[in-house]
């Protein structure tokens, strides 16, 4: 595997290998089998893969999160060697940001809704950086997870509006065998949090079990309360959406998703399902 550090070496070594197809997996490290099912997909369909990894600040809202957010650089690079990724870029924060950028793009009700309550400012620093590296690795496809359903909305919706020559791809979320979708935050919870967790799951998997288009106000009320029950977890939010516009669903959606956040001790969870 090739490691850059700065744009114009990734630049030069991409442009050079044209016309090469190019996957492309952004990510923020702290890699674990969900990110590296990305990088088996892009294999699959691409002379090249390319993985970043960069703690993108402009998108933690709180400096706490930024600080304790893990970075082992040197276990990520070996589970991406033996992964067969072809192309690290692991840039500094100087590297990609000049001093006192300003970046705004509207992406309407999607910034706002969700994570974007909980989170303000999020999707603006997602779509700066995802700009910014798709800007510099020029990829045919750009592979990001489900679980991150929401940000997946966010940054097609900026690729759509900048028309950015990419296609873009989402890849399922991988879970551990009891079902907790796989996280660079999970290191962070203690053994009675890890078990607390599966209330996640075990919610939107019943959420699925138990759906009717008629009685989704009463599902997503019954879903608040099962997570509440649940020591050590406190529910900011279970949605049942369109899966196209993140608005609540109707008998008319043709995609239903189920999305949810809680904090589990001191960590903060996200997850979903596909319900239609």
């Amino acid at each position: 595997m090739k490691t850059f550090t700065t744009r114009r070496e990734i630049r030069e070594y991409l442009s050079a290998q044209s016309p090469a197809t190019v996957g492309f997996v952004p990510t923020l490290g702290a890699l674990h089998n969900g990110h590296l099912s990305l990088i088996a997909q892009a294999k699959k369909a691409n002379d090249i893969v390319v993985c970043s990894i960069f703690v993108n600040p402009t998108q933690f809202n709180d400096p706490k999160d930024l600080e304790n957010y893990p970075r082992p650089i040197e276990a990520d690079i070996a589970k991406l060697e033996q992964a067969g990724c072809h192309v690290l870029f692991n840039p500094a924060v100087s590297e990609i940001y000049d001093n006192n950028e300003q970046w705004h793009l509207d992406i309407g009700p999607l910034e706002h809704l969700l994570e974007g309550e909980f989170r303000p400012g999020h999707y603006q620093g997602v779509t700066q950086v995802v700009y910014k590296l798709l800007d510099i690795v020029k990829p045919n496809t750009l592979y990001m997870g489900q679980k991150d359903y929401q940000q997946f909305m966010v940054v097609s919706r900026m690729v759509e509006l900048l028309d950015i020559p990419v296609k873009m791809v989402m890849c399922p979320i991988e879970r551990e065998p009891d079902g907790l979708a796989m996280s660079s935050r999970n290191i962070h919870l203690s053994p009675a949090d890890r078990q607390h967790a599966l209330i996640l799951s075990k919610t939107l998997n019943w959420v699925k079990a138990n759906f009717d288009s008629n009685n989704i106000t009463d599902l997503q009320q019954q879903a608040m309360d099962l997570l509440k029950t649940e020591d050590g977890v406190q529910p900011e939010y279970f949605e049942i959406v369109d899966g196209k516009t993140l608005l609540p669903a109707d008998r008319n959606s043709e995609t239903i998703v189920a999305l949810t956040a809680a904090r589990v001790g001191k960590t903060r969870l996200i997850d979903n399902l596909l319900i239609r």
